[in-house]
């Protein structure tokens, strides 16, 4: 088998771990299951990951890094503070609809990772946390955001985001552009100055 090959089998077998964690939890959750989705015997699994827990880690700290570097990439663009919470809800929201499954197994099954994997993961969404609750400290700073208590504002964003992973459907009928835009409207307003 080729490298491409070994690659792209793994980045299936990363899809449908996603998709199984999320739907039976990472607990329930088996190798065999996997192999079965995956359409290969479950020994030969371990020819392109070593384990369950290899996978959670790769999941979730993929996920984290796509985060993190959008932020800093959002952080870094010549906009206004509101203009940037926008694109980070916005960014939020095109994950959530785009890689839905590795999102939820990041919202739910991170506390699965093994105690060092866990203290790196739960460092990195810190440093996550941070980052934003600054871009909304200097809003607040500049006039452009009220008075308000910066962690109040910034788990507000984070768990009204939360929730789109547990609603959106494509049956909605919304788009992710509308979705975005409405949830910064709801959001924004209420804390633009």
């Amino acid at each position: 088998m080729t490298s491409v090959q070994k690659i792209t089998k793994r980045a299936i077998i990363l899809k449908e771990a996603a998709k199984l964690f999320k739907e039976k939890g990472f607990g329930g959750a088996t190798m065999r299951d996997l192999a079965e989705r995956v359409g290969i015997e479950a020994a030969s699994m371990y020819n392109h990951i070593r384990s369950k827990d290899e996978l959670l880690e790769e999941i979730c700290f993929g996920i984290g890094r796509k985060y993190d570097e959008q932020l800093s990439q959002i952080d870094q663009k010549k906009i206004t503070y509101p203009e940037k919470i926008e694109a980070v809800i916005a960014f939020h929201i095109q994950m959530i609809i785009e890689d839905a499954n590795a999102v939820s197994v990041l919202n739910n099954d991170w506390k699965f990772l093994n105690s060092g994997q866990m203290i790196e993961f739960k460092a990195m969404r810190n440093e996550y946390e941070k980052h934003l609750a600054a871009l909304i400290s200097k809003g607040i700073e500049q006039g452009a955001f009220k008075k308000i208590n910066v962690s109040v504002a910034l788990f507000t964003i984070l768990s009204s985001l939360r929730w789109v992973e547990l609603w959106y459907k494509p049956s909605r009928g919304i788009s992710k552009e509308d979705l975005a835009k409405d949830i910064s409207a709801i959001l924004m307003n209420g804390v633009k100055a």
